[in-house]
């Protein structure tokens, strides 16, 4: 029986699912932690902190992404 393994797919998709949980705690514990100990007002300032940290990691992946697409782009043609 042959199911088709591909492992390449297999690690980049639990890559995915590790971060994309990573993120979720960290917003979601994490704030909400903030709001417990703090109050609301902390809370919000926590969580605009989060999103200021999370926009320039964002902007790096989006442009490493586009230089990925040009780059395949490139040896097809």
């Amino acid at each position: 029986m042959n199911m088709g393994r591909d492992l390449r797919q297999y690690a980049k998709q639990t890559n995915f699912r590790l971060i994309v949980g990573f993120i979720l705690l960290l917003f979601i514990l994490g704030d909400g932690l903030i709001y417990l100990f703090y109050g609301q007002g902390a809370a919000i300032m926590g969580l605009i902190c989060l999103i200021g940290a999370l926009v320039p990691i964002l902007l790096i992946l989006a442009a490493l992404w586009i230089i990925d697409w040009v780059g395949k782009l490139n040896t097809t043609h």
